[in-house]
C-alpha cells in the first residue's frame, strides 16, 4: 500500500473488533472505532467521511449513508448475509461490498438442533415450573411431548447450516426431508430431497435455514404453514422476514403449530410488544446462534481479511456485487 488507507468500525453486533483491528494496524491502516450503529451518527463522524473502508455488523448502508461517505471504497461486512446493503446504490457509487463464508455455520446448526429439542421435549412449559411451589411441580402441558424417533425433520436450505443440522439430526429422528431450490447443493446420504410443499406437509419439525431474498421473503405465511401437519414445530435460525410473523401468531392461537422456536425476528432488537415475545409456546433467543469464542475471533478477523485483500488487489476475497466504477476512475 503506498497510501494510508483509513478504516472505520461501527455496530459489530456485540462482537470486539480487537483482532481485526489489530490486523489491519499492523497492516499500515488507519482505524476508528465507532461506538454506534446509528446510520445518521455514522454519516456525521468526520472520521467516516474520510474513510476508505467501513467496516460493520448489522448496520443497514443504504444509498444516503453512501452518499454521505464520499471517500468510502469499500464496506466489509461481519457476516455472511448483504441483505443490509443496498447494492445497486454500492455498484452505481464504485464501493465494493464484502461478506464471509460460513464463519458460523457449526454454531447456528447446533443452535437450530437445541431449539428443535426443546420444543419437542416442552422445556419452555417445563423450564418455567422450577421454583414454583409443590402443588405445581406435577403440572403437565395440554400436549405430551412426543418422542423425537417417531418424527419426520423437515430442513429448508442444504448449505453448510442445514447440512450440518442433519448429521446432527439424522440418527435421532424418523426421516429427514429437505428442500432447496438451488441446485448447486447435493443431496446428503439418507435424505430425501423433495418439493417445497412436500416438506412442509411431511416435516414434524421444519427448519428454515435459507439465505434472505426477493425469493425468501415472506415464504413461510399463512398457506406455507398451513400445510404443516397439525402438532407441527418450527424453527427459524434463518433471517426474521422469511416467516410471516403475523401468519406464525395466527397458526399458533389456532392450536395448528405446538410451538415455534427462533433465533431471528422481523424487527431486531424487538420493539415492545412484540407479538412472539412472552408466549409460553414460542422460544426466542437473541440473534446468537452463530456465537462462541471460535466463531467472534473468525468473524473479525475474516472482515478485516477481506479488506486487506482488497488494499492488496483491489479486489476482495468473498466480494457481493461487481461495482460499476472500479479502482482509479473516480
Amino acid at each position: 500500500m503506498t497510501d494510508r488507507h483509513r478504516a472505520v468500525y461501527a455496530d459489530l453486533d456485540g462482537l470486539s473488533p480487537r483482532l481485526g483491528r489489530e490486523l489491519l494496524e499492523d497492516n499500515g491502516f488507519e482505524v476508528t472505532v465507532l461506538d454506534t450503529a446509528d446510520p445518521a451518527v455514522i454519516a456525521g463522524s468526520a472520521a467516516a467521511r474520510a474513510a476508505d473502508v467501513l467496516l460493520v455488523g448489522w448496520t443497514a448502508v443504504d444509498d444516503a449513508l453512501l452518499a454521505a461517505l464520499p471517500r468510502l471504497r469499500m464496506v466489509s461486512l461481519a457476516s455472511r448475509g448483504c441483505d443490509t446493503v443496498d447494492l445497486a446504490a454500492a455498484d452505481r457509487r464504485g464501493v465494493w461490498v464484502a461478506a464471509l463464508g460460513s464463519v458460523g455455520a457449526e454454531e447456528v446448526a447446533t443452535h437450530a438442533w437445541a431449539l428443535a429439542l426443546a420444543l419437542v421435549r416442552r422445556l419452555p412449559f417445563f423450564a418455567g415450573l422450577g421454583g414454583t411451589p409443590a402443588a405445581a411441580w406435577s403440572q403437565r402441558p395440554a400436549v405430551e411431548p412426543r418422542r423425537l424417533s417417531g418424527l419426520t425433520l423437515g430442513v429448508l436450505g442444504l448449505g453448510r447450516i442445514g447440512r450440518t443440522l442433519i448429521d446432527h439430526a439424522r440418527p435421532a429422528v424418523a426421516a429427514v426431508i429437505a428442500h432447496d431450490p438451488r441446485s448447486d447443493f447435493g443431496t446428503p446420504a439418507g435424505v430425501r430431497r423433495a418439493s417445497l410443499d412436500e416438506t412442509l406437509s411431511a416435516a414434524d419439525v421444519l427448519v428454515v435455514a435459507l439465505p434472505l431474498d426477493e425469493t425468501t421473503t415472506g415464504l413461510i405465511g399463512a398457506t406455507a404453514l398451513a400445510r404443516l401437519p397439525a402438532g407441527a414445530y418450527l424453527v427459524n435460525v434463518a433471517r426474521g422476514p422469511i416467516v410471516d410473523t403475523s401468519a406464525l401468531v395466527a397458526a399458533l392461537d389456532a392450536g395448528r403449530l405446538a410451538g415455534a422456536a427462533v433465533d431471528v425476528l422481523d424487527v431486531e432488537p424487538p420493539l415492545a410488544g412484540h407479538p412472539l415475545l412472552g408466549r409460553g409456546d414460542v422460544l426466542v433467543t437473541p440473534h446468537v446462534g452463530f456465537l462462541s469464542a471460535d466463531s467472534s475471533a473468525d468473524y473479525v478477523l475474516g472482515q478485516a481479511r477481506n479488506v486487506l485483500a482488497w488494499a492488496r488487489d483491489g479486489r476482495p476475497l468473498r466480494p457481493v456485487n461487481d461495482p460499476l466504477i472500479l479502482e482509479g476512475t473516480r
